[in-house]
């Protein structure tokens, strides 16, 4: 019979006398940091962040707090002393019944573009989310359906107030159908002027709410429409209650942000009507340009552009609002 031996290795005694085995080696504890290293440590990322602060606050804080202050002086910049007057400016904004033309035109214009970008977005984005059609078919369409979306505004501007001459296609098309009698001039007449400019900014900015919805419609999972097969769902059924609440967070978000940005639009409308006419298409961007480089009423028009910021920062955080709740 074999009996088994291990050798066990030889450890040298530590400086104590035992060997090293009977006594756990101490842990190599960090060196202290000085009270400077730590204050550098926390103020390195804002370091980081310094440039873009610097630049916001020159290009971003430096200008509204400016046009702030020139709300609440008397001919700033085309008097050589400015005088302090509190609030008057502002009372002479509200009291004018422009600038409430404006404000209904600026609603009418923004609520009607900002459905018709989802209605139509969300059309579109589903035909081309359709399995029907084939690849190809989806390519073209796709291509169709941006290209409104990679024109300027310049371009959008020259085309369509060619478009919609007495002497245009439109009218041409609309004649021969026996649509229209005569030559309407849709962008001169007060009562379809202002129809005329929304029909082209829904037309130039429906793309943005397809790409986006197209997105979300690629990204909901096929299980929860094979769930509701089984479940006998309609089509109908399935896109009320699979398809639109999958969609929500982005239709909330494209929503706002397609509201904030179309209460801005000021190139379209002065391109093709300039807020005429008679005040027919007057916006709160056109009403505010005007005071101040057509009456240069620079501390009127300051008032104004202040009144337009704190509507945009309500817009703004209803959608910040809804950024967080989403997260």
């Amino acid at each position: 019979m074999f009996t088994s031996h291990v050798e066990r290795p030889v450890v040298a005694p530590t400086a104590g006398g035992s060997p090293g085995p009977d006594r756990a080696a101490p842990a190599e504890q960090p060196p202290a940091r000085s009270g400077w290293e730590r204050l550098k440590r926390r103020l390195t990322p804002y370091g980081f962040l310094t440039p873009t602060g610097v630049l916001m606050a020159i290009l971003m804080l430096t200008p509204i707090v400016m046009v702030i202050w020139y709300s609440l002086l008397d001919g700033v910049i085309t008097t050589k002393n400015s005088a302090f007057v509190g609030f008057a400016n502002y009372a002479e904004v509200l009291t004018d019944p422009v600038f409430y033309t404006a404000v209904r035109n600026t609603l009418v214009f923004t609520v009607s573009s900002v459905v018709a970008h989802f209605a139509i977005g969300l059309g579109f984005a589903m035909l081309l989310n359709t399995p029907l059609l084939s690849h190809r078919t989806k390519a073209f369409f796709r291509v169709i359906y941006v290209l409104p979306w990679l024109f300027t505004v310049a371009i959008i501007a020259v085309l369509w107030r060619l478009l919609l001459n007495p002497n245009g296609v439109v009218n041409y098309l609309l004649g021969s159908l026996g649509l229209t009698g005569g030559q309407p001039e849709w962008l001169a007449d007060p009562s379809t002027a202002l129809a005329a400019v929304t029909f082209i900014n829904i037309w130039s900015g429906y793309p943005f709410f397809m790409i986006s919805l197209l997105a979300g419609l690629q990204g909901i999972p096929k299980d929860l429409y094979e769930a509701a097969r089984v479940d006998g769902a309609t089509p109908l059924q399935q896109f009320r209650n699979v398809t639109l609440p999958q969609l929500r967070p982005i239709i909330i978000s494209m929503a706002l942000l397609d509201f904030i940005w179309t209460t801005q639009q000021f190139a379209l409308i002065w391109m093709t009507t300039g807020g005429g006419p008679i005040n027919a298409t007057e916006m709160l961007s056109t009403f505010t340009y005007k005071l101040a480089f057509s009456r240069y009423e620079f501390s009127v028009a300051s008032a104004s552009a202040v009144v337009v910021l704190l509507l945009s920062m309500v817009l703004a955080f209803f959608y910040v609002r809804h950024q967080k709740a989403r997260d």
